[in-house]
């Protein structure tokens, strides 16, 4: 159980700093364009991944099965481009609270669509009228926050 606590609080401080990103992002964005903001970021983080596995050598060695992973696991370098791109632009149209939980909407509904049909290396769940209905509610919730 202690392991999926770390993990729970792991997935936490990535939504808090998802949120904290996007605004960042949508601010930069401002001074930069969308386009060049998405660069910027993206440009930074890569500095930042150099020097730590090329230089200090973290997992460097394991770069090296690049060519033995499935062709579509790297799509989800492409996907952080979009997704960078896309929350700075509804972040600088819709309150925070309420772009971020428009965010999660979607993020939830993709994710129970991957375990219901057991895709991208998911185990099968099922998609039960349970879960839809928290969805659901959430998506109010993401409603009533951008009055």
């Amino acid at each position: 159980m202690g392991e999926k606590i770390v993990a729970l609080i792991a997935a936490g401080l990535a939504g808090a700093t998802m949120a904290t990103q996007g605004k960042l992002n949508s601010e930069l964005s401002r001074g930069l364009g969308l386009f060049g903001a998405t660069f910027v970021v993206h440009l930074l983080a890569t500095a930042i991944l150099a020097t730590v596995v090329l230089i200090g050598g973290v997992e460097r060695e394991n770069l090296a099965e690049i060519t033995r992973v499935k062709w579509y696991t790297l799509l989800g370098g492409p996907l952080n481009v979009l997704i960078i791109y896309a929350v700075a632009y509804s972040l600088s149209k819709v309150n925070t609270a309420a772009g971020t939980t428009g965010i999660i909407v979607m993020q939830l509904l993709t994710a129970a669509l991957i375990d219901h049909l057991g895709i991208l290396g998911a185990e099968k769940l099922p998609f039960t009228p349970l879960k839809f209905a928290a969805i659901a509610l959430i998506a109010i919730g993401a409603k009533i926050l951008l009055s």
